[in-house]
């Protein structure tokens, strides 16, 4: 397969009714399309449409995924339930991702070239399901997703050593969070050296809460209860957001981060020769283990060749005499154990002439003599 590209949008806010899919069928005649989502996938072509414009016209998602290294993530949002002053400035140096105006709504996009692939082989068909719940940590005040994406710019070199973390904390990680930072092939230790900080959040209790709702005006309480019987989405993240604002609750991980990029840099470095240490270690305790492991076989063996006698003498010959590699390899590991057992028994000088004796008979054997240079 020369070439792979998978895309793959949904609607979450509005199902998409006959018109919209009949819009899209006219663009693509073999895209699964659904009155939720649009999926497709090439290998020689290309969608014949823009995912900006799709974007704005239908859905509020969407995922693509080319095999050679580029990946893309687009996320709608509701302007009214999202804080714009608050967000641009996350993105200050951030060449990776944008955040646009289309209509009522924000899309904030995010592309990456050049992530290295996956072992395996990856159709796409699953990241956008475990991408998905970030729209609703976004409107639920969850801003952690541009942490991440600021330490995309902080990998790549982008941003210098004393550039200040934009939050205090992105750990511990969401499952979605993870997957951002998978999916677009975010140094996993950067990852981990950020998520040493804990996020610092309030809690907004429910006793609390319930006091800002009952002081809403009934005019307020009024307009939320027919918007919901209309079946108006994101009501709930409003009445939220809405709280949180009234109680000076701050969106998660916001206060002021103290960190900078050449600290997590640092910290990078040292969790790498952490991890380079504990794998010599294990590696070393392996090979201790094995050569205990052979030592414990080599002293049955020598046990059991000790009762036979004369007869591993006559087994060396056998196997000298078959002139071959396997045989001079057995011949020489049956003399080494040979001369260990002389060692026990105080018989190296009766081992040493025989080995002679041995060395003087089967001296045209060049390729077996020189298996005897370990042997004294």
């Amino acid at each position: 397969m020369s070439e792979y590209q998978y895309y793959e949008f949904q609607a979450i806010d509005r199902p998409l009714d006959d018109t919209d899919r009949k819009a899209l069928r006219a663009i693509s005649t073999r895209a699964g399309i659904t009155a939720t989502s649009f999926t497709n996938s090439y290998e020689w072509g290309d969608l014949k449409g823009d995912p900006a414009d799709f974007m704005k016209r239908w859905f509020d998602l969407h995922l693509y995924l080319a095999n050679w290294g580029t990946r893309r993530l687009m996320i709608r949002l509701p302007k009214r339930l999202v804080d714009q002053r608050l967000l641009k400035p996350l993105l200050l140096g951030i060449d990776w991702a944008t955040l646009q105006a289309a209509g009522d709504a924000l899309i904030l996009d995010v592309a990456r070239d050049e992530v290295a692939p996956d072992e395996d082989w990856d159709d796409g068909s699953d990241w956008l399901a475990a991408l998905a719940p970030l729209r609703a940590d976004l409107l639920a005040g969850d801003l952690r997703l541009f942490y991440l994406l600021w330490l995309g710019a902080v990998e790549s070199e982008g941003l210098g050593d004393d550039e200040i973390e934009p939050m205090a904390g992105i750990g511990p990680l969401t499952g979605a969070l993870g997957a951002f930072a998978e999916f677009f092939g975010i140094d996993p230790d950067l990852v981990e050296a950020a998520a040493d900080h804990p996020v610092t959040t309030t809690a907004t209790s429910p006793d609390a809460a319930g006091e800002i709702i009952a002081a809403m005006t009934d005019r307020e309480k009024t307009d939320l209860l027919i918007r919901l019987f209309d079946g108006e989405p994101h009501i709930s993240a409003e009445l939220c957001a809405l709280v949180r604002k009234r109680l000076g609750v701050p969106y998660a991980g916001l206060s002021s981060g103290t960190r900078t990029a050449g600290e997590l840099r640092s910290r990078v470095h040292a969790i790498r020769l952490a991890r380079d240490r504990a794998k010599a270690e294990k590696a070393e305790a392996a090979r201790r283990r094995q050569a205990e492991e052979a030592e414990k076989a080599r002293l049955v063996r020598i046990d059991a060749l000790a009762g036979r006698g004369e007869s591993v003498w006559q087994e060396v010959e056998a196997e000298i005499e078959r002139r071959n590699a396997p045989g001079y390899d057995k011949a020489a590991t049956l003399l080494l154990d040979l001369r260990a057992i002389a060692e026990t028994r105080g018989t190296l000088a009766e081992f040493g002439r025989r080995l002679h004796e041995i060395r003087e008979r089967h001296a045209r054997k060049q390729r077996f003599i020189e298996r005897l240079a370990a042997i004294s």
